[in-house]
């Protein structure tokens, strides 16, 4: 069965909070768009990573169908599922529980599944191990940096490794 990634935007493809520190001379910038200026940040040669992975691309992200609008095109994506959140997100009495968990869970419905996001706590992890029947990995991304090499490594092998 093909494991899907859950993918987050904000965060993991579209960098945002870092310091002078960490990012001497700001974010790079890969682009000029007049629609959205913030999506000029989002490296395009994530497409071709994220399309070399052996998984069911699904966006995890507030920017809801907007990520098949403005994103996928940017990165040389098909249009992907998008995760359809409830309005507002349940709350399952969890504390600290991500809001998104619960809803890719059920979304994965038993399937193995990756999730990628700059938000995903050891609250998240245990949840998941007590909730999913399937195979998973919780993947966090440095908001500041963004996906970077060793992610990809990372999630390569654990698709390769931990899915049918």
């Amino acid at each position: 069965m093909t494991a899907l990634l859950f993918l987050d935007v904000d965060g993991p493809l579209l960098p945002f909070g870092a310091t002078r520190q960490q990012l001497p001379g700001g974010y790079p910038v890969f682009g000029d768009t007049d629609e959205n200026p913030l999506m000029a940040r989002i490296d395009p040669a994530l497409g071709p990573r994220l399309r070399s992975l052996s998984c069911e691309l699904v966006w995890a992200t507030t920017w809801i169908s907007d990520a098949n609008a403005y994103i996928a095109p940017w990165l040389g994506l098909p249009e992907l599922p998008v995760v359809d959140w409830p309005d507002p997100p349940v709350e399952d009495g969890t504390r600290g529980l991500h809001w998104k968990t619960p809803g890719l869970v059920e979304w994965a419905a038993g399937r193995p599944f990756a999730w990628v996001d700059d938000e995903i706590t050891e609250v998240d992890r245990a949840w998941v191990e007590s909730h999913h029947p399937g195979r998973h990995l919780l993947h966090r991304v440095e908001a500041w940096r963004g996906l970077t090499v060793a992610d990809f490594t990372a999630l390569d092998t654990w698709l390769r490794h931990h899915t049918d």
